[in-house]
């Protein structure tokens, strides 16, 4: 039973972005896509939407299934906070997929008893 599957442990990471544009959430989202299964999204109002834009956006991905293509350097017009919340193998999975995307210019986490919190800086390559 080394496999961390066998051992039922949570696969599931829940990605939020903030302090970003759409385009930059979506090349974010889309790296991980291309990588993980997209359990769920927010979907975000119409691009029209007049008032105040949507400051975070988040989705749960799945890191026991998925396309698993190569990730390349993607561009963002802007820096990029993510924060990545789930098991502790599945998150440190997440976290090394956006490394091979983006430059992640600051790392910090807050740790649970079965859980973890990842708050990350991405910015292009």
């Amino acid at each position: 039973m080394s496999d961390v599957y066998d051992l039922h442990i949570d696969t599931d990471v829940t990605v939020q972005l903030s302090d970003c544009c759409r385009e930059d959430a979506q090349a974010v989202f889309d790296v991980l896509e291309g990588v993980y299964q997209l359990e769920d999204v927010e979907a975000p109002g119409p691009r029209t939407a007049e008032g105040p834009a949507p400051t975070v956006w988040v989705a749960t991905f799945d890191t026991a299934g998925g396309r698993r293509e190569d990730v390349g350097p993607t561009h963002l017009s802007a820096l990029v906070g993510a924060t990545l919340t789930g098991g502790y193998h599945a998150v440190d999975e997440v976290q090394r997929v956006l490394a091979t995307g983006f430059d992640v210019r600051s790392q910090q986490s807050v740790s649970g008893d079965q859980e973890t919190e990842a708050r990350l800086l991405l910015a292009s390559r």
